[in-house]
């Protein structure tokens, strides 16, 4: 099984990081986070891939994991940085490099509230379904 894991996370970076609406709200988009990253920011977590292929060719089903980061008072923050990511990758058209027939849509996203009381957490989960190139 060829896997999607390095074009796919390269395709869901690239896409935040040119989606102006998004990179208007956070300090930054990350695949990997910098210590100390300020806030608020983005980063992409997991992605977990199961094979669903067809009779003649390999698919892929992947579930994508983003965390929205925000240490403003109250949610709000965390809610409008959510709604751009949303609009950014929600059914949008979405290239990967070697993979064709390629759809994501958003599956679930939790609200939650940090240990640390001053901090708003988002994690949000996108199904990502592509076929691999002939």
């Amino acid at each position: 099984m060829a896997t999607a894991l390095r074009p796919l996370q390269a395709a869901v970076l690239q896409r935040l990081k040119a989606s102006p609406a998004l990179t208007a709200l956070v300090s930054g988009v990350f695949d990997e986070v910098p210590e100390p990253a300020p806030y608020p920011y983005v980063s992409i977590g997991s992605i977990t891939e199961t094979a669903d292929d067809a009779h003649d060719r390999q698919g892929l089903d992947c579930l994508v994991t983003l965390h929205v980061w925000s240490d403003a008072p109250g949610p709000a923050q965390a809610y409008d940085i959510f709604a751009a990511l949303d609009a950014a990758l929600d059914r949008q058209p979405l290239a990967v490099a070697g993979f064709t027939d390629v759809s994501i849509r958003h599956e679930q996203h939790q609200a939650l509230k940090d240990p640390d009381p001053k901090i708003r957490h988002i994690n949000a989960q996108y199904r990502v379904r592509l076929t691999r190139d002939s």
